[in-house]
Formats: structure tokens, sequence, C-alpha cells
């Protein structure tokens, strides 16, 4: 399962009015090669669930995840910081074995 702390629904919510995203958009959690340390993740509003897609729902927010992309982020909580050590998501993997400085990068 792939979960949202309150802070990165709260966040989530913000981001579809500020966009004018009307309707039933769901929320897309992804990892793509590249970044320093070998994968990095992606996350994208979504209209579409596409075969093969795992399905999640966690606070009110139906989150979708590709096969490929589920083996490396199941059992991460998608979180949001808005403190002075930066501000943006953060995925807090227990898959990765390190993280970037940044947080935008991880390795297994």
């Amino acid at each position: 399962m792939i979960s949202v702390s309150d802070k990165a629904k709260t966040k989530l919510e913000e981001l579809k009015i500020q966009n004018n995203l009307e309707g039933n958009y769901m929320l897309r959690v992804g990892v793509v090669g590249g970044g320093c340390s070998g994968l990095s993740y992606n996350l994208d509003f979504d209209t579409e669930q596409k075969p093969g897609d795992q399905i999640f729902e966690d606070k009110g927010w139906k989150i979708l995840v590709d096969m490929k992309s589920f083996l490396y982020l199941c059992g991460t909580e998608l979180d949001f910081s808005d403190g002075l050590n930066g501000k943006g998501f953060a995925f807090n993997n227990p898959n990765a074995s390190r993280s970037c400085g940044c947080g935008e990068s991880f390795a297994v």
C-alpha cells in the first residue's frame, strides 16, 4: 500500500484547486531511472487508470501506481514539508537503502 500524510493531503487539495483540476483526478506515483542515486520519484495528477496499475485509496485520494514502480514503493508514505529545511513532497520509502541529499532520488 502507498499512503498519504495529513499534510500531503492538504497540499494535494490546494494544488488541485490552484490548477483548476475538476472531476475525478487521482494521484499517480511512480519511479523512473535517473537522479544522483539511480532512481527518481514521479508524482502527478491523472484521470485514467492504465492496464496493470495498482490502485490504493487513502484519506480520500485514489493513488495509481504502475506495477514496476510498486515493487520499489510498497509501504511508502507521501508526506509534505513546508519547514525551513526545504519545501515540497517527500517520499518516506522503507525500501530505499540510501537517498540523495535533496530526497528526490534513491537506491535499493
